[in-house]
């Protein structure tokens, strides 16, 4: 067995487990160097299993596994700490930063950078940020990590983003001023550099990097719907 079908000290977190026979479970974890992978989980749902005070979700772990499927099989987990459970609306934050993983990041693509920016939104969550700052953060890196990065310093014939002007922002085109005819949503010059400031001191820039935010991951997820954005609307507008 090649090095390449066995991994060992992987940093990983669990986004999401289901089960698999009557005492396994299917893993979907998202590991620092390996990506997003599906994960054998051998005897997992048994009552005296060690697995079951290990695998949390939000939980920083260090996984090992072989095989060189679809689905690797697990062949150990160890907790790793330091990071609180999440509780109320930063637990359902937590879900919706892994429902994005889920539905846009491809299997078996590696990136640290945005495995360290979860890390470090799953942090801030921990500690009782709520605020949506958290997550414009996250989706950003999500999107340039993809390869969908945003242009929010310069417009889409490449002159300097003016902070009072009103613009329009396109995918895959970026903003276009907003006297044209031109379709796309919404969004004034001040946001747009906030964005690329990350700098959500202004109310205004807050909710209209959401609704930018939201207009692009639309476009990306292809008509999938998030589940958590649903419970979002019913309780509160994230």
């Amino acid at each position: 067995m090649s090095r390449h079908q066995r991994i060992d000290g992987a940093a990983a977190y669990l986004l999401h487990a289901y089960p698999y026979s009557e005492t396994s479970l299917i893993l979907e974890v998202f590991a620092r160097e390996h990506g997003r992978l599906a994960v054998l989980a051998r005897g997992a749902r048994r009552p005296r299993s060690a697995l079951r005070g290990v695998l949390h979700a939000f939980q920083p772990l260090e996984l090992g596994w072989f095989g060189g499927g679809e689905v690797k099989t697990l062949a150990k987990a160890e907790w790793l700490g330091g990071i609180s459970l999440l509780r109320g609306e930063g637990l359902l934050l937590g879900y919706y930063l892994n429902e994005l993983l889920l539905k846009l990041l491809p299997r078996e693509d590696a990136h640290a950078v945005l495995f360290d920016a979860y890390a470090s939104a799953l942090a801030a969550l921990s500690r009782g940020a709520t605020e949506t700052a958290e997550l414009r953060r996250f989706e950003k890196t999500l999107l340039r990590e993809l390869g969908y990065g945003l242009v929010l310093e310069r417009d889409a014939q490449g002159l300097p983003v003016e902070a009072g002007r009103s613009y329009r922002y396109q995918v895959e085109r970026g903003a276009v001023a907003a006297d044209t005819t031109e379709s796309g949503q919404a969004v004034s010059g001040k946001t747009l550099l906030d964005l690329a400031g990350d700098n959500y001191a202004d109310a205004r820039s807050l909710a209209e990097g959401k609704q930018l935010m939201r207009y692009l991951l639309n476009h990306y997820l292809a008509g999938q719907p998030l589940q958590t954005r649903r419970v979002f609307i019913e309780l509160q507008d994230v």
